[in-house]
């Protein structure tokens, strides 16, 4: 069938770059989701791009109309007579011959199938992309034609759509459908700057182009790359690498140009964290250091114009930042007239949560949790001041660095460095050191006993306290700073659910050795994570999933039997052979394994194969005899508990088995 491509664009007024990326995705499937509806979709590609100002959707290879089809329509019963028959005839625009008779549950009943000619694609683009476009969700939108108009996250200033070379004619947000974009809304190259005639990607890339705006976000970064490295050649400074701010500026720019821009260097008195904060968090500036990777009094500034001859805009974001400077000096030093100690009792005027009373009742449960925890003096002493920077000026100005602030004060003040780490740390993933991650771990575990304790918990995708991330913070902190602590009992579903997310997705473990592993019960996540890693070096071995295929024929066997019994079987009820074989061999390893670590320990279980596959080969375990059935299922059961202390191996998948669901 013929194919054409579709070509949209929208002129938006400046939508926030964070929203950009996750609105290309929502557009592209609710594309596709309509092509679908129409039977249009198969083949077709959908490449997306956008700016701050435009988004661009470029499909290739949609059917030029949906194919004809056929329907039976169902009419009068048989009984009702010639006259029915003829008035459906008359109503399907036929004679009564061509009708048919069909037969239903019913009865007899007259039908007739009838062809439905496919439409034009490009009408059905007509009247699909409207609802499609201004579907996109986002995190809040705008009217900007009166209430009854329609809402977008930014008004709507220019519409193009084209579909086999033509306009597809239709109204959106007030704009009629064209084929001419817009260029830079400042720059622009052509005398006719607003009659950009497009008809395909590579012409509205090209057209853009010489409008000072380049459409592919990739263009846009390598720009600032490469102009990043033309400023900084030959000399001995380099930038501070930051990917976050370096995609907010593609996204924030449509023709972005760098410049380097300096500062007084008696600013460097201040910590590099302030300044570097200050630069990158509010100013959008990248920090510049020298080749000892000291800051250095530069920053590179991101334009969305084609150069600054006269230095008027490095000039004025000097200026800016100038002022951002002495603000936070002027903090620093009013900061420093009292010390953290003397801020405690302020706290009280802090609220953690309006239920939860406030940040001073939060430090003290937090000093409660260190000391159950089992952390010194120096992380209890952290526990104390951690949150005290809470009530700095420079915290209230920069609340990106509550925290980091506390620990800089901590150090000034003549705190000890493991109470000045620990409370620097304290909102990492995994502060450095020991008495940073219990502290890390106290305040974690007490806000969410706290909000569990007020019913507060998270549903379904909502989770405005944030605990599912302090649940992962605490699985985190446990297994990677290996910390032997149990899971209080009133939390451990919620961060269970948090551990098999952690073991999933941050450190790559199979869904299935998981839950194996979760299964065998351990309180301590730190051995979970070591009977982990055993399994994964272990399951590769030829015996290993046979093995666990048979654990899980034995689970299968007693559940089906309906046997929960926990008393060892009889040896003197044994048969000679596979079973007392199997038998003798269980007992010499279930001693051996205790005293191996779990890779030894797994791989030696694992050499069970052979005599587990021979006893199902060879012992019939429904016995006719109930005192032996008895006794052999009692065997499997002491079997299956015996070596399912490490994992359950009835939850391991075997090799081309489907994962549920």
């Amino acid at each position: 069938m013929k194919t054409a491509n579709l070509l949209l664009g929208v002129g938006i007024e400046e939508i926030p770059d964070w929203m950009i990326v996750p609105a290309l995705d929502d557009l592209r499937r609710r594309f596709l989701t309509a092509l679908e509806k129409f039977q249009l979709h198969e083949g077709v590609t959908v490449e997306t791009h956008a700016t701050p100002r435009r988004i661009v959707m470029w499909a290739t290879g949609i059917p030029v109309k949906q194919a004809d089809a056929k329907e039976t329509v169902t009419g009068p019963p048989a009984s009702a007579g010639e006259k029915a028959a003829e008035g459906f005839a008359r109503k399907m625009g036929v004679e009564v011959g061509q009708l048919k008779k069909t037969e239903t549950p019913k009865g007899a009943y007259w039908s007739y199938k009838r062809k439905i000619k496919g439409r034009r694609t490009k009408d059905l683009l007509a009247e699909a992309l409207p609802e499609v476009f201004l579907g996109i969700s986002w995190p809040k939108t705008m009217t900007w034609t009166g209430k009854s108009g329609a809402r977008f996250i930014r008004p709507i200033r220019r519409l193009v759509a084209v579909y086999g070379g033509k306009v597809v004619p239709f109204e959106m947000a007030g704009q009629k459908s064209c084929n001419l974009a817009t260029g830079h809304r400042r720059l622009h190259g052509d005398k006719n700057w607003d009659r950009i005639k497009v008809h395909d990607l590579e012409s509205v890339k090209e057209g853009l182009r010489r409008n000072f705006v380049l459409l592919d976000a990739a263009e846009r970064r390598a720009r600032i790359e490469q102009g990043i490295t033309a400023l900084l050649t030959g000399g001995a400074l380099r930038v501070r690498s930051n990917p976050k701010l370096l995609e907010t500026l593609v996204y924030l720019t449509e023709y972005p140009t760098p410049i380097l821009g300096g500062f007084d260097p008696k600013y460097l008195e201040l910590p590099e964290e302030v300044l570097v904060t200050v630069m990158q968090h509010h100013q959008k500036y990248f920090s510049v250091e020298d080749a000892a990777g000291k800051l250095a009094p530069h920053f590179i500034a991101v334009m969305n114009i084609d150069g600054d001859p006269d230095g008027i805009v490095r000039h004025g974001n000097e200026r800016v930042l100038r002022a951002r400077f002495n603000d936070a000096r002027f903090f620093w030093e009013t900061d420093q007239k009292k010390k953290l100690a003397d801020r405690v009792e302020d706290l009280k005027h802090v609220t953690f949560q309006a239920k939860l009373g406030s940040y001073y009742d939060k430090t003290e449960r937090n000093v409660e949790w260190v000391k159950e925890l089992g952390g010194n003096e120096h992380a209890q002493r952290a526990a104390l001041l951690a949150k005290c920077d809470l009530t700095t000026e420079l915290v209230k100005e920069f609340t990106e660095l509550q925290g980091v602030v506390g620990g800089l004060y901590a150090r000034a003040q003549g705190e000890s460095e493991a109470v000045t780490q620990a409370i620097y740390d304290q909102y990492e993933p995994v502060p450095r050191t020991h008495e940073g991650q219990i502290l890390a771990l106290a305040d974690r575990l007490d806000t969410l006993e706290s909000f569990f304790q007020l019913g507060l918990m998270p549903t379904g995708s909502k989770d405005p306290f944030a605990l599912r991330r302090a649940a992962l913070g605490v699985v985190r902190i446990l297994v990677e700073g290996k910390h032997h602590v149990a899971i209080p009992p009133a939390l451990r579903d919620f961060v269970l659910d948090r551990v098999r997310y952690y073991f999933r997705e941050v450190r790559g473990y199979p869904y299935d050795e998981v839950n194996a592993v979760l299964a065998a019960g351990s309180e301590d996540l730190v051995d979970a994570a070591d009977r982990l890693e055993a399994i994964s070096k272990v399951r590769p071995t030829a015996d290993f999933e046979p093995l666990a295929a048979s654990f899980k024929r034995i689970r299968n066997i007693l559940r089906q039997a309906n046997f929960e019994g926990t008393a060892a079987p009889d040896p003197a009820l044994l048969e000679a052979g596979p079973e007392r074989d199997l038998y003798d061999e269980s007992r010499r390893l279930a001693a051996q394994v205790k005293g191996l670590g779990y890779h030894d320990a797994l791989a030696a279980i694992a050499s069970l194969r052979s005599r587990v596959d021979l006893f199902f080969d060879k012992v019939l375990v429904n016995a006719p005899d109930e005192k032996v059935r008895q006794n052999r299922l009692a065997f499997l059961a002491e079997l299956l508990r015996e070596f399912s202390t490490i994992a359950d191996f009835s939850e391991i998948v075997i090799s081309g088995s489907q994962p549920p669901a």
